[in-house]
This record gives C-alpha cells, sequence and structure tokens, in this order.
C-alpha cells in the first residue's frame, strides 16, 4: 500500500474520518475479552463545550489522569480504544481517568482552539476533590502534543501545574525530525502506509495551525517551546514509528532543560498501538503507564 496522500487527509479534515469498522473494540466487547476491566465504572460528564468521561478504579485511588486521544488533530473521540479502552485498562489497575475530547482542525478550527478545550478539562479537574499535586495530564499522538502544550500554557499563566505529563507517541515538532541509525534500521521495511513522512507531518501541522499560522510557536508545537519548570515526563514511543524521532528529541530537550525524564519504546509496535487494545503491545505499555502513574513520578 502507498503512503496516505494529502489529499485523502483532506477528506478526513472535512467529516472526521470513516467510522471504525472493527466489532470487537466497543465496552461490552472489551470487557469480554479482558474481565479485569469489569469493576470500572464510567460516567459520562458535563464539562462546559468539551465531551468528556470520567473512569473510576474497582478500588479508593488519590490520583487522576487527564487523557487526550490522537488522531493528527483532525480525527478521533471519545469511544476509540485509545480514549475509551486505554481509560478502562489504566483505571483497572487503579487510577482514576478523566478522558476529554476536543475540537477538532477542519471546518475553520484550528490552534488554540483545541488546546483551550483541553485547558477548560484541566481547569474542572482541580474542582474534583484531588489533591493538586496528584492530578496528571496525558494524551496519544496528537493529544500528546496537547499535553505537552497545556503544560507550557498552565507553567506561563501561573496555572496549576500537573504532577507529572504521560505522552505516548507524541508529535510535538512541526517539522518530522530526521531518524537515528537505529530508527531508520527499524523503519527499513516498513509499509508506505504506516510511516508518517516528513510532507505529511508538515501538512498536519499547517492544517493544525492555520495556513496564516506560525509553525514556531512554542504553545502550538511544544518542542519549540521554552522547556524551563516542566513537571516530570514519560514518554513511550512506538518502536516502528517515524514520530518516534519527535519524542526522542523532546526527551533531550526535556533533560537539557532539567526536567525529570524516562523515555521508551514498546517493541515491535507501529504509531498508535494504543488503539490496538487487543495487542501485546498496547497492553504492555498501559501497564506501563499505570506504573508510572502510581509509583514513577
Amino acid at each position: 500500500m502507498a503512503e496516505p496522500k494529502l489529499a485523502d487527509w483532506a477528506a478526513v479534515w472535512q467529516d472526521g474520518g470513516p467510522v471504525d469498522p472493527r466489532n470487537n473494540i466497543d465496552t461490552a466487547s472489551l470487557i469480554a475479552a479482558q474481565p479485569e476491566l469489569a469493576g470500572v465504572q464510567i460516567f459520562d460528564l458535563d464539562i462546559p463545550g468539551v465531551p468528556a468521561r470520567r473512569y473510576s478504579p474497582p478500588d479508593p485511588a488519590d490520583h487522576l489522569l487527564v487523557w487526550m486521544h490522537g488522531g493528527a488533530f483532525v480525527a478521533g473521540n471519545l469511544d476509540m480504544p485509545e480514549a475509551n479502552w486505554v481509560a478502562l485498562a489504566i483505571a483497572a489497575r487503579g487510577s482514576h481517568v478523566l478522558s476529554i475530547d476536543y475540537r477538532k482542525a477542519h471546518r475553520g478550527v484550528h490552534f488554540p482552539l483545541p488546546l483551550d478545550d483541553v485547558l477548560t478539562a484541566w481547569v474542572w479537574a482541580q474542582s474534583q476533590g484531588f489533591s493538586a499535586d496528584r492530578i496528571h495530564i496525558g494524551g496519544a499522538s496528537a493529544g500528546a502534543a496537547l499535553a505537552a502544550s497545556a503544560v507550557l500554557s498552565l507553567r506561563d499563566s501561573e496555572g496549576i501545574l500537573p504532577a507529572s505529563v504521560v505522552l505516548a507517541y507524541p508529535i510535538v515538532h512541526p517539522e518530522l525530525p530526521p531518524p537515528a541509525t537505529d530508527l531508520a534500521a527499524r523503519l527499513a521495511g516498513l509499509d508506505d502506509s504506516l510511516v508518517f513522512s516528513a510532507p505529511l507531518v508538515d501538512e498536519i501541522s499547517r492544517n493544525y495551525i492555520g495556513r496564516d499560522g506560525d509553525l514556531g510557536d512554542g504553545y502550538a508545537f511544544a518542542g519549540n517551546g521554552e522547556l524551563h519548570g516542566h513537571p516530570p515526563t514519560y514518554i513511550i514511543n512506538s518502536d516502528r514509528d517515524s514520530l518516534r524521532a519527535s519524542g526522542e528529541l523532546y526527551a533531550r530537550q526535556l533533560l537539557d532543560a532539567g526536567t525529570k525524564v524516562i523515555v521508551e519504546f514498546e517493541p515491535d509496535t507501529t504509531h498508535g498501538h494504543l488503539d490496538q487494545p487487543h495487542s501485546d503491545g498496547a497492553q504492555r505499555s498501559v501497564a506501563r503507564i499505570a506504573h508510572w502513574l502510581r509509583f514513577g513520578a
């Protein structure tokens, strides 16, 4: 298969993408396949203008993860596994999770509107009875970019910073960094349809920021931002993923800024592996994230 053409992405920008054809990713199917999820309680929430769900673990817990799904800033919703299953699986392992949606970058929506939604949900989360030093923020892919941007915005507006940041295969640079030698070797032979090329990343970035927007804006793309005073951060990349170059570069930038950082990759996975809830790689990654939330930060 060939890499998705930019024209195909233009269609996604108009309607949010096709309906997921899988018949085993709804909540009932997930619980049937993974009975440990059954004890999680799910609540639909009314955060003004921001669709959200709360996932409460079977046993008492004193911390909360505010989580955003990915989708190239143009697609995804609260029902996709990267939102629903990830929240279920992390909650089943002992953490409260607030999974939020955000406005997508199509029909005239651009930065900062998706980030505004994340910040609205973050402020709401502060009112839910958790100690301020026990609320974390995170996301996957574009959702990770929004989480990283939210941290810089909160820091510079004197808002309440998260206890830690969890970034799954983040895209936090508007231009795709060149891959290191070992990553280039892992990408060799990968089906083109699974690779985010530099032109495609550029198109995604320009669609998100707006055609007249500034690709150098450090609040839109945290990899361009000033990273001092950043909370502890856990980054989990997909193994065979060109966007791993962005996650690895961001980890180095955070380290240079004096931030505590753990960066890992999940072996034998491609981009978006948390959206594959029945895979070994996704299971390992949610276990890693849950461990970080409870013990690592």
